[in-house]
């Protein structure tokens, strides 16, 4: 039996949906759940498998032994606050006041959450670039607005600028810009960013981006939309502790913003999770202290990753793309027979003992067809598990 029909007939014993046509789970606990049991290596969610620095990580053993153990304060905790601000004008020349323009909140998503849900009215546009964080639809949603997208497309996936300018228009409210972008790993050139911020003035719109992965490239400027002329006072910058320092599970990240813009999400986001994670506030600020040194190196090892990963997958057949930022890689499985992604990852762990996720996880389902054979796998996990992980994945051309 060839590779195509062998995934298709996995694939159809792996579907989790119910008998009743119910929900079912998001691809990500699909696949994660698929990993568990099969055993295979789980390339599908984004998290590493390794601790971040050991400085940080006494930081928040100290801080509660300290008794840095109750709630902080609202705006968080003036240590990171402050921390925060030191960082954006140390990496980026951006001058920021702590104590009005600082909002630490539970990770990335509670601040984009937040944000979108303040600065929304029902029936305003929000413009997005897709494929994108599963949250950002969802978070739509519920805010009642319009999603509007314009595509990224392989193998660069960066924006049309003409399509860019149309999607933006009067009823734009809110242009939602992910850079370092997840999935893909595109960072978005000046010339996008600048018609981004060109755009927004234009059309009265607010800019909220998602830069979770700045720390994170892989020798490409990250260019912090909110550094660029005319754009800081409408513009809202989120990112977060847990990728740059390995701690996505203590979910501490922060807002940057001016005041007009921060004290509507203030508002929203006290009946959110009000405030979150005291003694990992301070490990975080000690994080953002640390000398440049570990920045680069963190950059360097996970770019040494993607490249083993890589060269893996493309022995095993798929079409690789070269992501500039972040912790995922684009393979298309066409060239395996692949024609859905979804399918075939649900047949990946058996058969080849790794699980990813599809592209379409993260595109909505009108738009699926450019992305049908896209698969996204995770390497910011250790070398030796990358390593297993190829070594069964080139079984696949076999």
């Amino acid at each position: 039996m060839g590779v195509r029909g062998s995934w298709e007939r996995t694939a159809r014993g792996a579907m989790l949906l119910g008998d009743d046509g119910a929900l079912r789970p998001t691809i990500f606990a699909e696949m994660s759940a698929l990993a568990v049991a099969t055993g295979a290596i789980n390339l599908g969610q984004g998290f590493p498998d390794e601790d971040g620095p050991s400085e940080v990580l006494e930081a928040a053993r100290q801080a509660i032994s300290d008794g840095v153990n109750q709630y902080p304060p609202g705006r968080g905790l003036p240590v990171l606050r402050e921390a925060i601000a030191e960082h954006q004008e140390r990496f980026y020349g951006i001058r920021v006041d702590p104590d009005r323009e600082v909002l630490v909140t539970a990770g990335a998503t509670e601040a984009l959450a937040a944000s979108i849900l303040a600065l929304t009215d029902e029936g305003d546009q929000i413009v997005a670039f897709e494929p994108f964080y599963d949250a950002y639809a969802a978070v739509a949603a519920l805010a009642r607005a319009e999603l509007v997208t314009v595509p990224l497309r392989s193998p660069g996936f960066q924006p049309d600028l003409d399509e860019l300018r149309a999607a933006i228009t009067d009823r734009t409210r809110i242009i939602l810009v992910n850079s370092p972008h997840n999935p893909t790993g595109a960072v978005f050139g000046r010339e996008v960013l600048e018609l981004i911020v060109e755009l927004a003035h234009q059309h009265d719109a607010i800019i909220v981006t998602d830069e979770v992965y700045e720390h994170l490239t892989f020798g490409v400027e990250h260019v912090p939309v909110a550094s660029l002329t005319g754009a800081a006072d409408r513009t809202i910058t989120i990112s977060s502790g847990g990728k740059t320092f390995s701690t996505t599970g203590w979910k501490v990240g922060w807002l940057v913003a001016p005041p007009h813009l921060l004290e509507p999400v203030l508002a929203v986001k006290q009946y959110l999770t009000y405030v979150n994670g005291a003694p990992f506030q301070p490990a975080i600020a000690a994080g953002l202290r640390l000398p440049d040194r570990y920045f680069l190196e963190a950059a360097a090892t996970l770019q040494r990753k993607r490249d083993i990963l890589s060269a893996g997958l493309d022995a095993a057949g798929f079409e690789v793309g070269s992501p500039d930022a972040g912790y995922f890689v684009i393979a298309d499985a066409a060239p395996l027979g692949a024609v859905d992604a979804a399918a075939f990852c649900r047949a990946l762990p058996e058969l080849a003992g790794v699980a990813a996720v599809p592209v379409t996880a993260f595109v909505r389902e009108q738009n699926r067809a450019d992305y049908a054979a896209l698969v996204r796998f995770a390497f910011c996990k250790r070398e030796d598990v990358l390593e297993r992980a190829v070594a069964q994945l080139v079984g696949l051309s076999r």
